[in-house]
């Protein structure tokens, strides 16, 4: 399945069906009178996080969706039936934007959770409610109300524990394929890394999700490269891993190369734990590796772990550091409730079930 980590789409709620004028003639029935019955409401505009969905390739091969309209009342004081909803299923972690591409409408990070984009419109009152002691027969009905609708953008930030940073041919997608079950494609050239990839490693018998994604190269915030729209994916995890290739000739200035592009990318990635591993160190004999680690020591200020994703040396280490920074965030972070809208447009339960959205 193709990765797409963004999407435009047209919504259009349905329109409220207009009321009915009608007078009832019925024999052996003296007095009259009006029974237009009201008009049925348009359906909403709803998304909805699903699980099994790591992509937004849906919305490349439809990209209009419009729930219907209301039926019109009828005599006999029918109501007209109310519109169909149409749902965006959409993975945990996307955010929906204004046409603007700017303004943040919700942000869906929990499986379950419902947000109204668009409400459909009211249906029209038929004749009979406008029947008063003064005015027993009034020929008039209200339309139905228009509908919403708006071009959105939805984004994608996959909900991953932890990820995979550094220059392209840093071992990423080896280091990917070595403690997952993941099957990113691996080859001796740059950005063979088109799109981010995501695999759950287990480590003492505890599990926890890893991104990797394309690599970045100085310049990259301002779109050299592949840029660096991808960090976005990245952006939600516990801990970065920051590999540094051996065959670099300069591991130091390797590593305050993509230290700075992520300092211009903002979002506070560079406040995030970090673990610094020299990577494919197979390659080189002792006194070279003894040289590089001291060099990238230097720059980043900590013992950098050594680590072949070949031989297998140094992978546990770095998935048990892993695991237990990952371990401690959740434990220091606060469970968060997901409020409710004043106008109950999202809905998440407690317990993972919906709770019924009441109508105003």
């Amino acid at each position: 399945m193709k990765f797409l980590d963004e999407a435009k789409v047209y919504i259009r709620s349905g329109d409220g069906g207009a009321g009915s004028v009608s007078f009832r003639r019925e024999k052996f029935i003296e007095f009259g009178g009006p029974d237009g019955g009201d008009g049925g409401r348009g359906g909403d505009v709803w998304v909805e996080t699903v699980n099994g969905l790591n992509t937004l390739i849906d919305f490349r091969y439809q990209q209009h969706f419009k729930a219907t309209i209301g039926t019109h009342g009828m005599g006999r004081n029918r109501t007209g039936a109310n519109g169909s909803d149409v749902t965006l299923k959409v993975p945990v972690g996307t955010q929906i934007f204004e046409e603007d591409r700017e303004t943040l409408i919700c942000d869906l990070t929990v499986e379950g959770q419902r947000y109204c984009l668009a409400r459909g419109g009211n249906g029209g009152f038929g004749n009979a409610h406008f029947k008063t002691s003064t005015n027993q027969a009034p020929d008039w009905a209200n339309p139905g109300l228009p509908g919403e609708e708006k071009t959105i953008w939805l984004r994608l930030k996959l909900i991953a524990d932890a990820g995979l940073v550094g220059l392209p041919n840093a071992g990423k997608s080896t280091f990917l394929a070595s403690v997952t079950r993941a099957r990113p494609k691996i080859a001796n050239y740059p950005f063979t890394t088109l799109h981010p990839n995501l695999g759950v490693a287990t480590i003492d018998e505890r599990e926890f999700i890893l991104a990797d994604i394309p690599g970045l190269i100085e310049g990259a915030h301002e779109g050299v490269g592949i840029g660096d729209r991808f960090l976005g994916h990245v952006e939600r995890t516990r801990v970065l891993l920051h590999l540094v290739s051996a065959q670099e000739e300069k591991v130091g200035k390797a590593y305050k190369t993509v230290k700075h592009e992520l300092e211009a990318y903002g979002n506070d990635l560079t406040d995030k734990p970090e673990i610094v591993a020299l990577s494919q160190i197979d390659v080189l004999d002792e006194a070279e590796l003894k040289k590089k680690t001291k060099e990238l020591a230097k720059a980043c200020g900590k013992t950098p772990f050594l680590i072949s994703a070949v031989t297998g040396k140094g992978m546990t280490e770095v998935l048990r550091a892993l695991r237990d920074i990952i371990v401690e965030e959740n434990a220091e972070e606060k469970p968060v409730k997901v409020p409710k809208l004043r106008h109950r447009d999202m809905i998440v339960s407690d317990e993972g079930e919906d709770e019924a959205d009441d109508q105003p």
